[in-house]
């Protein structure tokens, strides 16, 4: 026996459009803020220049960094120097200038932190101005 009105039952709706807006929201959202790994991807070749030598600057000093480790500032080989060394032979070469270029010739197979160490040591220094040498790809 039924007393009560016959009321129809609706079926529950489930809205999706709601749900795909947020999972897009969260998709960009992860799009955006991830770093992606790019640095065991890349195959690195270093630079050459075709230019002209550079003339040689009367306010520059040049120091020399080969494979092994060794350093030169114009052309005084100090062997392996560390970093109070260094910054005391620059200090002496760079005597009068004002504010002399630091020129770095680098060999190709010298470890980074050799050319790190210079860098750091001109800046103890107090010299800014640092350039590298290149090698010339045409031949002479």
């Amino acid at each position: 026996m039924r007393f009560g009105r016959h009321v129809g039952r609706e079926e529950p709706e489930i809205n999706f459009i709601p749900l795909i807006d947020v999972l897009l929201v969260i998709l960009i959202f992860l799009m955006v803020t991830t770093t992606y790994s790019r640095f065991s991807e890349l195959q690195i070749n270093l630079p050459t220049a075709d230019a002209a030598k550079a003339p040689e600057r009367p306010d520059q000093i040049d120091i020399g960094v080969d494979a092994k480790g060794t350093y030169s500032v114009n052309k005084n080989v100090l062997g392996q120097a560390n970093r109070d060394t260094l910054v005391q032979e620059i200090k002496r070469a760079g005597g009068g200038m004002k504010e002399p270029v630091i020129v770095i010739n680098a060999d190709a197979q010298a470890s980074h932190q050799s050319v790190v160490r210079v860098m750091e040591a001109a800046q103890a220094a107090g010299y800014g101005r640092i350039t590298f040498t290149i090698q010339n790809t045409k031949s002479p």
